[in-house]
């Protein structure tokens, strides 16, 4: 819990203060799994080659061996498998924090740092320990580079950068943070990912003490290759989507209208809450001061109005729980919803891509056509999709049940408090109004 009133009381100032390369990883279905994972597509009826096409080793005409396994992707179900253990185990190996947020005033802007903290016994890194200051902008680099780099995966949200001006000082100590919690929680996620933790990005942005030295780098790098680099596959229509990814979609579009309903009431309330504590403020004093008039009534009358501000700090610490506890978890959601349904649209996009190579092949009409090497890559992606989905949404999935049971457990307890100390405090009065009328 904050200082100070949270949502409802004035917010505080901040101290401030003056002005290795990505590992190849083989994919996990070629060769060997090839057969297995094949059968997760669902391509349409009259698009299907004899599989033992797929079977051989693919060669170019002068004999050279065509690799077929997709663009760089980590998502080995036995490194998976053995990475999980350790993460749900004593072997857990990368753990980060972020803290001492950092308010800085420069000539031509106004930002917030926070301090990043790194622990670890991973040899990939140099030193067991590391500690950088990064803003939110140097975050939100991270997030996009994960998604250009892993574009399989589940990257999770950050909180929204914008706010309304005027209604949230971006500045003030309970709003600062709320965000490191959620800048936190991302980087923890990360860190907990069997695939995303060894992120080349993700290892400099915890080490690296310049950071925008490496971003320009990155850019200028970026710009050499240009659109290669990319993961680009627009341009095709899907033919239908497999069903339990349709069941997801769906899925995920009645979740997060779901919480955003709940979202949008949780707001009301607490405004309303608000509304009633201003209220409340003015209530309990007249009580008092009325008391003053009343020699006979003044005790029972000053337990009234002491009963009613303890009333009314009982529900601001109620109100301050919700808007600090209560709401980031459904926003985090919300956020982790949508970043779900685009990962299923680069899903389809690549399965809508593999299709349209494919029924170009069959439309060839040879008796025994070759697949071309494009096309076994462009399955490969598929498959790969398909793998990296599947366990991200399981994890994310685990995830869920555990933060919301955790978050309602805690709403059931803070409204607990609230009634049990609403109770204590008019109970607390009752002898005072008992004995008034003994003593005529």
């Amino acid at each position: 819990m904050s200082a100070g009133g949270g949502g409802v009381g004035t917010p505080k100032a901040l101290p401030s203060s003056g002005p290795k390369s990505l590992r190849d990883m083989p994919h996990p279905l070629a060769a060997s799994s090839s057969e297995e994972a094949g059968a997760e597509l669902t391509p349409s009826p009259d698009l299907l080659l004899p599989r033992s096409i797929a079977d051989k080793d693919l060669s170019l005409p002068n004999g050279t061996p065509v690799d077929t396994s997709s663009p760089a992707s980590s998502s080995s179900l036995l490194n998976r498998l053995q990475l999980d253990d350790d993460l749900d185990g004593e072997t857990r190996d990368l753990f980060v924090t972020v803290d001492d947020p950092k308010k800085h005033v420069c000539t031509m802007e106004t930002y917030i740092t926070y301090s990043v903290t790194t622990k670890t016994t991973r040899a990939e890194f140099d030193l067991p320990e590391y500690s950088v200051r990064r803003r939110y902008q140097d975050f939100d680099w991270l997030r996009n580079k994960l998604e250009e780099s892993q574009p399989t995966h589940l990257i999770p949200p950050l909180p929204e950068k914008f706010v309304v001006k005027g209604v949230v000082d971006r500045f003030s100590e309970e709003f600062v943070e709320t965000r490191r919690k959620a800048l936190d929680k991302f980087l923890k996620r990360i860190a907990d990912h069997p695939v995303l933790s060894f992120n080349e990005h993700f290892n400099v942005f915890l080490t690296a003490k310049d950071l925008n030295a490496y971003k320009k780098q990155g850019m200028a790098l970026l710009s050499k290759m240009g659109e290669s680099v990319k993961y680009v596959t627009g341009g095709y229509k899907l033919r239908s989507r497999p069903i339990e990814f349709t069941a997801i979609g769906d899925y995920l579009d009645t979740f997060a209208l779901k919480l955003g309903t709940i979202d949008r009431i949780a707001q009301r309330i607490i405004k309303e809450e608000v509304e009633y504590l201003v209220e409340l403020r003015e209530y309990g004093p007249v009580y008092s001061t009325w008391g003053a008039l009343e020699v006979e009534l003044a005790e029972p009358l000053e337990g009234v109005s002491a009963c009613i501000g303890n009333c009314c700090t009982a529900l601001e610490e109620l109100s301050e729980d919700m808007t600090e506890d209560f709401l980031p978890v459904l926003r985090e959601y919300i956020l982790y919803a949508e970043s779900m349904k685009n990962v299923l649209k680069k899903r389809d996009q690549v399965q809508a891509e593999y299709e349209a190579k494919l029924e170009v092949v069959a439309l060839k009409r040879e008796e025994r056509p070759k697949m071309p090497t494009d096309v076994e890559k462009c399955q490969d992606r598929v498959e790969c999709f398909n793998a990296d989905l599947k366990a991200d949404l399981e994890r994310w999935q685990n995830n869920k049940r555990q933060d919301f049971r955790q978050l309602l457990m805690g709403m059931a307890d803070k409204n607990i408090q609230y009634y049990e100390k609403c109770l204590m405090a008019w109970e607390s009065i009752v002898p005072l109004l008992q004995d008034k009328p003994e003593t005529k």
